[in-house]
């Protein structure tokens, strides 16, 4: 049974509303005040709070701004009661996060249907949340082991050859097997730290206060170098030098030089992982209405509309058919971090012909 919570200072109006609502299988709980309504949100977690606007104390407005500043009751909906048919009002609450208004007086029907609305709505709204998390889980679930598991192999294959066959192998061998033990040792790392910075972005992203403390930090860098030296190394390590091409004007950008390069090397690795050698990869940097625009262009497989807007965690395409690594949080990292800074990432692609990844960031 949904819990409706009633904050209304006038005794007969608030034994009224707990009547009709109760008539139709809620249950009610009332408060005289906005304090005490607070106690009760605290206490009962309501699934919908109806509430005055004009009380003594702390008012309307003031219950609402305590209910959005609690991760806890931030999503309960909030119908405000009131006497006023003012619109610098209704935007003031609308502002501050209601969901609606009922202005007096009003029929049983109006409050009805508006408890009714705003009930199917957050259902709605946490059944799309419910399934974004299942769907995540299931990714998890079919990505993660095999992205854990393909270097932890090739490094217990290899440590185990490397101890029984110790005195036999050649100097050459020997080294190869250890070069190949680093390169898996990498890359399980690169995978662990992504998982991590992930998480923290996430948090900052659900967090207003870590937000304003990410973006107050001091510093900035010169994308021009910090780029270049990502896509270098990203080059040489796919020995691709021959394909990558370098067009950045070299200018200074509000974010921090490694954030700036892990944005760089998420798409620009990406860009070198799903394209063959030989075809070019295309790394441009320039300034445009006061504002930092990167561009990542390669002539891999590419991604239809829909892949692009399911660009997820540990979302991969196509897994069946093509052999490949990552957990699919390259370009959800890349794009999460630019947000963040107040940027934006945007994915442009036809598939097996080109795709082109835009970053675009503040100039200093």
């Amino acid at each position: 049974m949904k819990k409706i919570l009633i904050i209304e200072d006038e005794t007969d109006l608030r034994e009224s509303l707990a009547e009709i609502i109760a008539m139709h299988n809620f249950k009610t709980i009332t408060a005289e005040n906005g304090i005490e309504g607070l106690e009760q949100i605290e206490e009962e977690l309501p699934d919908l709070v109806l509430c005055d606007v004009d009380m003594p104390g702390i008012d309307g407005y003031g219950v609402l701004e305590v209910l959005r500043q609690n991760p806890k009751t931030m999503t309960i909906p909030l119908i405000f009661i009131t006497g006023k048919n003012e619109w610098d009002d209704m935007r003031m609450g609308m502002k501050l996060g209601a969901d609606d208004y009922l202005t007096k007086p009003f029929t049983g029907t109006d409050l009805l249907n508006a408890i009714t609305v705003r009930l199917e709505r957050k259902a709605a709204v946490e059944k799309q949340a419910q399934q974004k998390l299942d769907d995540l889980r299931s990714q998890i679930a079919m990505t993660l082991p095999h992205e854990l598991n393909t270097p932890l192999n090739g490094i217990l294959g290899m440590t185990a050859i490397l101890v029984e066959e110790l005195d036999i192998l050649e100097p050459e061998e020997t080294l190869e097997m250890l070069n190949s033990i680093q390169t898996s040792a990498k890359r399980l790392y690169r995978l662990t730290q992504n998982c991590l910075v992930y998480a923290q972005l996430e948090l900052i992203a659900t967090d207003p206060k870590r937000r304003e403390a990410l973006l107050s930090l001091p510093g900035s860098c010169y994308p021009k170098t910090a780029i270049a030296e990502v896509a270098n190394n990203i080059a040489k390590e796919a020995n691709r030098e021959g394909d990558l091409k370098l067009n950045l004007l070299n200018t200074e950008v509000k974010i921090s030089e490694p954030h700036c390069k892990k944005i760089a090397e998420e798409i620009i690795d990406n860009a070198f992982k799903f394209s063959v050698a030989g075809t070019p990869i295309e790394v441009i940097g320039k300034i445009t209405n006061g504002l930092f625009k990167f561009y990542v262009s390669d002539r891999g497989r590419g991604m239809n509309p829909e892949q692009i807007a399911s660009v997820g965690a540990y979302t991969q395409f196509d897994r069946k058919l093509y052999q490949q690594q990552g957990s699919g949080l390259g370009l959800v990292i890349a794009k999460r971090m630019t947000q963040l800074h107040g940027g934006d990432l945007s994915i442009e692609s036809i598939p097996g012909v080109q795709t082109t990844v835009k970053v675009i960031l503040p100039n200093n």
